[in-house]
């Protein structure tokens, strides 16, 4: 029994939370929903800690669905760069969930709660399919599986703020755009190749040679990509989708969403197209580069500006985006182990961040910057984990951020690009302007007369501390992500250099 389960392991991680999902909207009630949930995403965690483990050792481990062989039947397949991201998926998952049961009793109806979490699982099960999926039509499907059900959670902040129903249309419609786009991109792709497994993909791909329906299908797959994980200047979405979302759900997706879809962006720049496809370097150095370092000063910029926290924050994760995609347009093994790093080191740090704005919504019933005046003396713990995780976004030694910004800046002094070295350092200084004026906010500042506020719930404080805490561990001991992150680019470049031998 033990053994057959083993031997499943890549189709349970994709099966639990999908079956869990109608499970969950059945149950009745808010507080066995979110039991059932949690249920399912412990398993699923426990799952993606045994794919991990298994292919650590540079096993690729391939799981056919029906039992048809690929490139005809569809292929789950598990190497150490997807293990990783289905681990911060999950792991993210389990953080998040303990949080919304305090989280989201405040902001969604009880009987609108089982449809919450069984669309949470939905949103789960999309991501993780996209993960570990080998079939790139089979990635599309996930997509959309994990965009509608994502529109729909954010929708459910409609009850605190109608606005929320014109954030979730307008991602719908993006979203719409990105999934078409990438659809095509795969079409193209099939024209010349007939197969739509991607390790076939790459083989029929470095057989066929560059063409100019290969260039379109490559712009397209970008562009695609691009709006989901909300590269400048695709990145209109998010602003919205994240400020009126709820906490809980904002915290889940700004965590996992735009990593999953630079996760994607690797696995098609890196193992279909290759490193050595001239065309695809030419795009990500000329095109990609210099929009990414826009988007690490630009979004800062404007993140400066605003007054409610969860803008302030989401204006951030673009500019973070831009450190993603920078290290993928270096094409060099520090460079991708750079954005495999700073994938899980932002996750853990921007989870923790919105996970302290949803605190302050809970206690003060707002997340305007200017209405948080002295709420350091007030919400003490909920503040300190702010401040931690700021420092981390930020890039203070001992922390993740400084790790990511580390190897990105090595990244590019390798290659002798002084400058772009220069802008990483200089655009990290942004951060410090909005995360200083959140804290001279909350400290420095006198609390408004006659306003009672107090700390948030252990629910909600515990996870929030959680992941502020991890920015720290894994800032500390940085060689246990670092491993795992070399290993995966290692693996890329290997893979990707041979096949246009």
């Amino acid at each position: 029994m033990l053994a057959m389960i083993e031997a499943n392991l890549p189709a349970l991680q994709v099966v639990l939370p999908m079956l869990a999902a109608p499970v969950c909207a059945m149950t009745g009630r808010g507080t066995r929903a979110w039991a059932f949930t949690m249920a399912a995403a412990l398993l699923s965690f426990a799952v993606a800690i045994s794919l991990f483990i298994a292919t650590l050792d540079g096993t690729i481990i391939s799981y056919r669905m029906g039992n048809w062989a690929p490139p005809i039947g569809i292929e789950y397949r598990v190497d150490i760069l997807n293990a990783f991201v289905l681990l911060v998926i999950t792991g993210i998952a389990l953080f998040v969930l303990p949080y919304a049961r305090a989280s989201v009793a405040h902001e969604i109806s009880a009987e609108r709660q089982p449809l919450f979490y069984s669309a949470f699982l939905l949103c789960m099960t999309g991501l993780l399919g996209v993960t570990i999926t080998g079939d790139a039509f089979n990635i599309f499907v996930f997509l959309e599986i994990s965009s509608l059900s994502t529109y729909a959670l954010i929708a459910t902040g409609a009850e605190r703020n109608k606005r929320a129903l014109t954030a979730a249309y307008n991602y719908l419609i993006m979203g719409t755009v990105g999934a078409t786009f990438f659809v095509i991109g795969i079409g193209m792709l099939y024209m010349i190749t007939g197969t739509l497994n991607l390790a076939d993909l790459a083989q029929r791909i470095a057989e066929h040679g560059d063409s100019r329906t290969l260039r379109m299908g490559f712009v397209f797959i970008l562009v695609g990509i691009g709006l989901k994980l909300a590269m400048f200047p695709l990145h209109l979405w998010l602003p919205n989708a994240y400020s009126f979302a709820p906490s809980a759900v904002t915290a889940f997706i700004a965590a996992t969403a735009t990593k999953v879809a630079i996760y994607v962006l690797l696995r098609f720049m890196f193992t279909v197209f290759g490193f050595d496809y001239d065309f695809q370097a030419a795009t990500l150095q000329h095109v990609v580069l210099p929009l990414a370092i826009v988007a690490m000063f630009a979004a800062s910029i404007v993140a400066i500006f605003q007054d409610d926290l969860k803008r302030m924050l989401a204006y951030s994760s673009i500019a973070q985006v831009g450190y993603m995609l920078l290290g993928l347009t270096f094409l060099s093994h520090t460079g991708l182990m750079a954005s495999i790093i700073h994938l899980f080191n932002h996750a853990v740090t921007k989870g923790a961040l919105f996970m302290v704005a949803g605190c302050y919504i809970f206690a003060a019933g707002t997340s305007s910057i200017s209405s948080l005046r002295g709420i350091g003396r007030d919400m003490p713990w909920t503040t300190a984990a702010f401040v931690v995780a700021g420092l981390s976004l930020i890039g203070l030694p001992l922390t993740v951020g400084f790790v990511s910004k580390w190897y990105l800046v090595l990244a590019a002094l390798e290659l002798n690009w002084w400058p772009v070295a220069l802008l990483i350092m200089a655009s990290s200084l942004l951060a410090i302007v909005y995360i200083w004026r959140v804290v001279e906010t909350a400290y420095l500042q006198p609390a408004p007369e006659g306003v009672v506020r107090k700390e948030a719930p252990l629910w909600m404080l515990l996870p929030t501390w959680g992941l502020a805490a991890l920015s720290v561990f894994f800032g500390a001991y940085a060689a246990l992500t670092t491993a795992a992150a070399s290993r995966a680019a290692a693996a890329l470049v290997s893979a990707s250099h041979m096949l246009w031998q």
